[in-house]
């Protein structure tokens, strides 16, 4: 039977929702448990929030006469796609342009350096409140900035940074966990 209990919005946990920290860090395996010092805040993520696309794509064997009879899976992709708008944050400029490639601090003045060093492999976590006080929380143990968007400076919206993370699957085989507890 349908529950409209059920249904719910995916809305950041207050006090920060999208972290990241170096591959190998300890991963939280439920939706509670505090993060690993390691993982850094990666601040303020405009309005738009996250967008998983979880895709599969897939060729269709058709046998005489048309019907399809098999589908074979061709590509699994995992990725997830938000806009990064505290464009100041150190850690979020580590995470777009690499941890190698920023120094400095606000105070005494970031350098960033932007080449085309690969992107690192990282841990990725998001934090989420549902409906009902419910705590979600996305754990992504292996995932990479694969692209990033147009950066726009202009004087009526934030400056900030379209990235997408891609998933790439652990040793288990899976490129992320969601946990859900009341």
């Amino acid at each position: 039977m349908p529950n409209s209990a059920n249904v719910t919005a995916g809305k950041p946990k207050i006090g920060g929702a999208v972290y990241r920290a170096p591959l190998g860090t300890a991963l939280p395996t439920d939706a509670v448990t505090a993060l690993n010092e390691a993982f850094v805040d990666m601040g303020y993520v405009s309005e738009d929030g996250v967008t998983n696309s979880n895709t599969i794509e897939s060729d269709d064997i058709k046998a005489w006469g048309g019907d399809t009879v098999l589908a074979l899976q061709t590509d699994k992709t995992d990725t997830f796609a938000m806009t990064l708008i505290e464009s100041m944050n150190i850690n979020v400029l580590k995470a777009v342009f690499g941890d190698s490639n920023v120094s400095g601090t606000l105070a005494d003045g970031i350098v960033v350096r932007a080449n085309a060093a690969e992107q690192e492999d990282a841990a990725w976590v998001i934090d989420m409140i549902a409906r009902g006080n419910v705590k979600h929380r996305v754990v992504i143990p292996s995932g990479k900035i694969s692209e990033v968007g147009d950066t726009v400076y202009s004087d009526t919206e934030a400056v900030g940074f379209e990235v997408t993370v891609t998933a790439t699957p652990d040793a288990t085989g899976n490129t992320h966990y969601e946990y859900y507890k009341q």
